[in-house]
């Protein structure tokens, strides 16, 4: 285990920047998904909501089980590489190419055969999205052991992950005019060309300069239980279950912004542009960068916990004017103030779920990242069913189930409010409750920190005498 197992005592600022183009891969190639993949099979293709979101839950059932076992195959993996890292290599390319073939449906063909496409490429995709996604996610709380440590290196990713939200967001309106424009079919491909490249340079970068898998860790998979048993594990664990609770809630939001800006930003901002959509969820991550730093000084003070809970509380207040604007100006405003909460909970996901493999490692003695991340990308994928069942509910209530710009009334307007404003905000309710009820802070948390330094010491000691031994 040569390379996976180089000697890292103190990760530097070349690790932190490295490890955040892993994460700048990750989010352009979700967040494209999200941001294009309604817009592009609702208004150019031509799916009905129904249709759609068929698609969704049959892609979360193939979930229940793709999610969940590549948890488990990534815990149980041994290389000279690692457990993670040659996952990372198989997906790079094979998810650059899906997302050029999300955007290459039978235009001509059946609406039978436009949702069968529709279901086997997301299908694909989150095969490889996952592959990738779970193990370099699975890395970070491994590779940074300390807290201090962790809130640097998620400070830095987090900043990089904005800019990759950015790119996420901005890049299409630079090829494409009107997203939303049945005319604009051709052109999509074009724009998952170019993001499977970026996904291919930000992925190289990490694997050529990001820190390597821990040595004292080398041993773990030998103590990841069996699958089922795994689960059975994540699911018993208290701490991880609120957790999730807080997770689906916040995930709900991340979803339902991008997915129903273009169309909330044309017919009740009256934002024509492509590019000025773009610049709309564009400032929103531009202020949430700013304000990185400010959480990263709050979690210092009173702990992720809190800080999540205030984060939350943030930014459901800031989507309340969504239901009454209705002009660019006003939206570009309220926009800016949304990205300070998002911020706020963006910074805090991992450091919580860090925590949360930390107590188990502290219970049974070994790292299984991998099973809790399966379980929790499973989690995941069922808020996205959440937001397209939102979807096509208010939608098919107001008479909007097929995408036709010359119906566009005041009830189809209301339906957009309610789906960007009212819905996500219940839902940050939902995750607030949920952080309140987190059991892993203070006294419990101390308890699990100081007895990891106890086991990871005992582990540095039996790593080394075996890398080390003695000459006799």
């Amino acid at each position: 285990m040569e390379k996976s197992g180089k000697k890292q005592e103190k990760s530097n600022f070349k690790h932190y920047i490295s490890y955040g183009f892993a994460q700048f891969a990750d989010i352009i190639a979700y967040q494209s998904f999200t941001l294009l993949i309604f817009t592009f099979y609702f208004t150019n293709v031509g799916l009905d909501v129904d249709l759609i979101t068929l698609g969704f839950i049959i892609w979360s059932v193939w979930n229940s089980f793709n999610d969940p076992m590549m948890g488990y195959l990534s815990d149980k993996t041994h290389t000279k590489w690692g457990r993670r890292r040659p996952y990372i290599i198989l997906s790079i390319i094979p998810l650059a190419a899906v997302m050029v073939l999300l955007f290459t449906p039978p235009i001509t063909g059946t609406d039978t055969a436009k949702l069968v496409y529709f279901i086997i490429i997301i299908c694909i995709f989150d095969v490889f999205y996952t592959m990738y996604n779970l193990n370099q996610t699975c890395l970070f709380p491994e590779i940074f052991i300390d807290p201090n440590e962790r809130i640097r290196a998620m400070n830095i990713k987090q900043i990089i992950g904005i800019i990759g939200l950015l790119v996420a967001f901005l890049l299409p309106s630079f090829i494409i005019e009107d997203q939303t424009d049945p005319a604009s079919i051709h052109l999509y491909p074009y724009v998952g060309l170019l993001i499977g490249i970026i996904v291919i340079i930000g992925a190289s970068i990490f694997l050529l300069w990001g820190p390597r898998e821990r040595l004292e860790f080398s041993k773990d998979y030998e103590k990841a239980p069996p699958f089922w048993k795994s689960l059975k594990i994540a699911m018993k664990n208290k701490s991880f279950m609120w957790f999730i609770v807080v997770e689906v809630s916040n995930w709900f939001v991340f979803g339902m912004l991008p997915t129903i800006v273009p169309i909330y930003g044309k017919f009740v901002l009256n934002i024509t542009d492509s590019f000025q959509l773009s610049l709309l969820l564009g400032e929103t991550f531009i202020c949430g960068a700013l304000f990185i730093s400010v959480w990263k000084w709050v979690v210092k003070k009173i702990g992720p916990r809190k800080t999540w809970m205030i984060s939350q509380l943030t930014w459901m207040i800031s989507l309340i004017p969504l239901m009454f604007i209705s002009s660019a100006a006003e939206g570009f405003i309220v926009f800016a103030f949304i990205g300070i909460g998002l911020s706020g909970s963006m910074l805090n996901i991992d450091l919580i779920l860090g925590d949360v493999v930390d107590e188990d490692e502290f219970d049974t003695g070994a790292r299984n990242e991998g099973g809790y991340w399966g379980v929790t990308a499973f989690f995941m994928r069922l808020s996205t069913i959440l937001v397209f069942i939102s979807i096509n509910s208010v939608l098919d209530s107001v008479g909007w189930k097929v995408y036709d710009p010359t119906i566009v009334d005041d009830d189809i307007r209301r339906g957009l409010r309610i789906l960007i404003s009212l819905l996500p905000m219940i839902f940050l309710g939902i995750g607030i409750l949920g952080m309140y009820f987190y059991p892993l802070h203070g006294k419990r948390l101390t308890e699990v920190r100081k007895g990891l330094e106890k086991i990871h010491l005992e582990k540095k000691s039996k790593t080394n005498k075996n890398t080390n031994p003695t000459p006799e």
